[in-house]
């Protein structure tokens, strides 16, 4: 896995799995972002059988059939959508894509699994609701940065412990770095990545329903900017946000692309989070300085001062949970209504969203 870029972050684990060989058939497509690798080694870890890959790029798929060995590249997305042992079916399309894409996906009775950020517009999610409905299959997110995050899994267990209280507020930071020369052409269009707060911000708005243990959210502020990057006039290279859950719990996050050169991996991410009875932070992929590994918790409570370094110790639960889920049509892995709605916030977010330029900063 790059430590240096994140459009490659695709963390591994000791396989755990949870159904028996051949018993979960699973196809991928749509290769357009390289997180459909995390998608699929979690996946595979969890005892997914890989069979089918498909994407227009012949490069793209001879690079995905040399990493997962026995794979067979399709002919075509209508071999894949057609065959009646694939259960679930993983893409990472470019987003404004993805949301078209679950739609064909789940009508052809098959579960969807997409990279973050599910969907660039409101009129993509309605459609997805309106589709898991009629459909009642599954329109799963990839939401890695707490998924597929050994530190990120082991806060929600603390939480559920009870050993910070009730969490009463969240701050997320999520630096990535630009890496602009190795970026396809959509990622700098607007209308194709949905904005920063879409796109990665999505990654912040889950945590916080999830931390916060909320079912809804309101929007109170949000902001983006281009300031540094006007090469790329579509690209927002900052933005952040000020929510309200409903039940009282605050998030403030920051998303940017301006992680330096020196750093040695492609963002240092962190999460900060206050409750009634203690609070805990997350140095999710470095402790600058003082260790280039990833996943150090840091917490404080009733008993005292704690630090536990977890990488390797937790694993990544999700994919299991997801592949049972799909077979026993539960919802332990995830619900639908908290995809949905963290989709809808990341939307509301963008689209309120104050523009950081020199006209706005005036008027002011």
């Amino acid at each position: 896995m790059s430590r240096k870029d994140g459009m490659m972050y695709a963390p591994t684990h000791e396989a755990r799995p949870v159904v028996k060989p051949g018993e979960f058939m699973i196809a991928a497509m749509a290769l357009d972002h390289g997180h459909i690798y995390g998608m699929c080694n979690g996946l595979v870890e969890a005892g997914a059988r890989l069979k089918w890959v498909f994407d227009p790029d012949p490069e793209k798929v001879k690079t995905f059939v040399s990493t997962y060995l026995g794979v067979q590249a399709a002919r075509s997305a209508e071999e894949i959508l057609e065959d009646p042992e694939v259960r679930l079916i993983a893409a990472a399309a470019v987003p404004s894509e993805r949301g078209a894409l679950g739609l064909k996906v789940m009508a052809h009775g098959k579960d969807y699994f997409t990279d973050k950020t599910p969907f660039t517009a409101m009129e993509q999610l309605e459609a997805a609701r309106t589709q898991t409905a009629l459909t009642r299959q599954k329109y799963m997110t990839y939401f890695s940065e707490r998924l597929h995050v050994e530190s990120a899994v082991y806060a929600g267990q603390l939480i559920r412990q009870g050993v910070i209280g009730r969490v009463l507020q969240i701050i997320g930071m999520g630096p990535h770095r630009l890496s602009a020369p190795s970026r396809p052409e959509w990622f700098f269009q607007r209308d194709k990545y949905g904005g920063i707060l879409c796109d990665i911000g999505s990654h912040q708005i889950e945590q916080f329903l999830y931390y916060a243990d909320c079912r809804d959210a309101k929007v109170l502020h949000s902001k983006v900017a281009n300031y540094n990057n006007s090469a790329y006039p579509e690209l927002e290279d900052f933005g952040d946000a000020t929510l309200v859950g409903d039940n009282g719990a605050t998030q403030y996050f920051r998303v940017d692309w301006f992680t330096p050169d020196g750093l040695g991996t492609w963002g240092d991410g962190r999460t900060i989070i206050m409750g009634t009875e203690g609070y805990i932070e997350l140095r999710k992929y470095s402790d600058i300085a003082r260790s280039n590994t990833t996943d150090h918790v840091y917490w404080a409570d009733r008993q005292g001062e704690h630090y536990e370094h977890v990488s390797g110790k937790i694993g990544f639960p999700f994919f299991g949970e997801l592949i049972l889920d799909c077979l026993q049509r539960t919802e332990f892995a995830m619900t639908q209504q908290h995809v949905f709605k963290a989709a809808e916030l990341c939307l509301e977010a963008q689209a309120q969203a104050v523009n950081l330029t020199p006209e706005t900063l005036i008027k002011a």
